[in-house]
C-alpha cells in the first residue's frame, strides 16, 4: 500500500523532488473538484460568484513555482485566486474565515530548513481539514479534472489589503497595550518579517528585530523559534523586557525573558491560561494541552484551579478537542499556542503580543509570571530499530513502566510512544531531578531493545 500523500500537516518534503510542480498542480485541481462545490450551485448563481480561495507563502525561494503551480491549477479548475503573497500560516487561516471564501493554500514547510517546502490547505472558515476530506483530495488527483472554458475559467487577482486585515484583527485582540516594554523580535527571516514588528509597535512596544531579511534561502537558519540562542544574546545586548520567536511561517511562539532563559510553550500556556481565567475568557476553567506538556504545567493549572485536559501529540489534535466543547486556549510545549477567540490555528504573533500583554497588565517581569510553573527535568531517549508496533502490548515492557511510575510517584510519569513514521520509540520521562529522569529513561529504554529490538 503506498504511503498517504498528507502527513500530520498538509505534504511536505523536497522542494522540486518531492513536492515538484507537477504534484502542486494535481493538487489544487484535485481540491477544487473536493472542496469547490462548498456552496449549493443555486447559490452561486444567485451570486454569480465562481469558488474563492485564497493562497499564500512563506519567503522561501521555492515558494513561487510553487504558489504558480497552486495557482495555476485552482483557476484552470474555475477558481478565482486571491495571491495574499508572502503572510503567515495563522492570517490566511484568518483571512479565508474573514471574506468567506471557499479555501485556501500555504505554501511553507514551517520550521524546516529552506530546501523543504509544504502545502497545507485550509476549509471555509480558516479550518485545517479532517483526514477523510485529505484522503477524498487525493483520490480525486488520479480521477476527472475540471476543465471550464471562456467566462468560467478562474482569475488569479493580488490580495491587496491581506495584510492590513491581519494586522487589524492582530491589534483588536489585545486586552492591554504594550506601552513601555522593548521587546526583541526573531522572525526566523520568514512570514512574520513583515507583520510582527509593525504590530508590535502599533500596540506600543519599543521594537528591536532579528532575522527580518529573507532572502529565500536563509529561513529557519540560525535563527527563529529552533535556535533561541540568538534572540537571548540580542534581549541581553539591548537590555530588553523580553524576545518573541517566530518559526518560518509564524505559527509558533517562544519565548525568552530579560535575562536571557528561555520560556517554552507550556509555560506561556500557563501564564495566559492564568491571566484568561482571572479575566473570565478561559471558558470552563479549562486548557487543552497534548500529553507531551511537562507534569510541571498540570500541577501549576491544578494549583490555580484549572482542569488541563490532555491529547495525542500533534496540534490537530488539541484543536479537535477545543471544537469539540469550545475550550479557548490549548497548545504545545513547542510553542504552538491556539486562542480559538481570536483564530483557527496556532498563530505566534498572537500568542507573543498576549505574552507581553500580560506583562503590561500585571507590570511584571516575564521571569515573575513564568514563576507559576515549576519545570520538571524531563529526558527524551529515541530507542531505533525496534519492534515499534509492540510498545503497548509487551506485558515485560509494561510491568517495567509500572514499577517506574511506582517510583516516581506524584513527582514525575512516563511516556512511551511509537513513531508514525519510523521504526521508532521514543521514551519520556519526567522527575523531580534530572539524575533520576535520566537513570530510569535509559533504564527503559534498554526494556524496550531487549524486548522489540529486531
Amino acid at each position: 500500500m503506498p504511503p498517504r500523500l498528507f502527513g500530520t500537516d498538509g505534504v511536505r518534503g523536497l522542494a522540486n523532488a518531492d513536492l515538484t510542480a507537477d504534484l502542486a498542480l494535481s493538487l489544487a485541481q484535485a481540491t477544487a473538484v473536493v472542496l469547490g462545490q462548498g456552496r449549493s450551485a443555486a447559490a452561486r448563481a444567485a451570486t454569480g460568484r465562481r469558488p474563492v480561495a485564497v493562497v499564500a507563502r512563506d519567503p522561501r525561494i521555492s515558494g513561487e513555482f510553487i504558489t504558480a503551480a497552486v495557482a495555476a491549477g485552482l483557476a484552470s479548475s474555475g477558481v478565482d485566486v486571491l495571491d495574499a503573497g508572502v503572510i503567515p500560516t495563522p492570517a490566511i487561516a484568518f483571512l479565508i474565515a474573514d471574506i468567506d471564501a471557499d479555501f485556501g493554500f500555504m505554501i511553507s514547510a514551517s520550521h524546516n530548513p529552506a530546501p523543504d517546502n509544504g502545502i497545507k490547505i485550509f476549509a471555509r472558515g480558516g479550518t485545517k481539514l479532517p483526514d477523510e476530506v485529505e484522503d477524498r483530495i487525493e483520490a480525486a488527483m488520479a480521477g476527472p479534472k475540471k476543465a471550464p472554458t471562456g467566462k468560467d475559467v478562474g482569475r488569479i487577482r493580488r490580495f491587496a489589503d491581506a495584510e492590513d486585515r491581519y494586522v487589524v484583527h492582530l491589534l483588536a485582540s489585545l486586552p492591554h497595550r504594550l506601552d513601555g516594554l522593548h521587546v526583541v523580535l526573531d522572525c526566523a527571516n520568514g512570514a512574520a518579517a513583515g507583520v510582527s514588528p509593525q504590530v508590535f509597535t502599533d500596540a506600543g512596544a519599543r521594537v528591536t528585530v532579528i532575522g527580518d531579511d529573507p532572502d529565500g534561502l536563509n529561513i529557519n537558519d540560525g535563527v527563529g523559534s529552533t535556535h533561541l540562542d540568538k534572540l537571548a544574546e540580542a534581549v541581553l545586548l539591548h537590555g530588553a523586557d523580553v524576545g518573541i520567536a517566530h518559526d518560518g511561517d509564524a505559527d509558533r511562539c517562544l519565548a525568552v525573558d530579560r535575562d536571557g532563559n528561555i520560556v517554552d510553550g507550556d509555560q506561556i500556556m500557563a501564564i495566559l491560561a492564568i491571566g484568561m481565567n482571572e479575566r473570565g475568557a478561559l471558558r470552563d476553567s479549562t486548557l487543552v494541552a497534548t500529553v507531551m506538556s511537562n507534569l510541571g504545567l498540570l500541577v501549576a493549572m491544578r494549583q490555580n484551579g484549572i482542569e488541563v485536559i490532555q491529547t495525542s501529540v500533534g496540534d490537530r489534535y488539541v484543536l479537535e478537542e477545543m471544537n469539540a466543547h469550545n475550550y479557548s486556549l490549548g497548545g504545545e510545549q513547542s510553542g504552538h499556542v491556539i486562542m480559538s477567540d481570536f483564530g483557527t490555528t496556532g498563530d505566534g504573533i498572537l500568542t507573543g503580543l498576549h505574552l507581553v500583554a500580560e506583562m503590561a497588565w500585571r507590570g511584571k517581569t516575564l521571569a515573575e509570571l513564568a514563576e507559576v510553573m515549576t519545570v520538571f527535568p524531563q529526558i527524551m531517549v529515541n530507542v531505533k530499530n525496534v519492534d515499534h508496533h509492540a510498545v503497548h502490548t509487551d506485558e515485560v515492557l509494561a510491568e517495567a513502566v509500572r514499577e517506574a511510575e511506582a517510583e516516581l510517584g506524584d513527582t514525575g510519569r512516563v511516556l512511551l510512544r511509537k513513531s508514525g513514521t519510523e521504526p521508532l520509540v521514543r521514551v519520556m520521562v519526567e522527575a523531580a531531578d534530572q539524575t533520576t529522569a535520566d537513570r530510569i529513561a535509559h533504564s527503559l529504554a534498554d526494556v524496550v531493545r531487549e524486548r522489540l529490538g529486531l
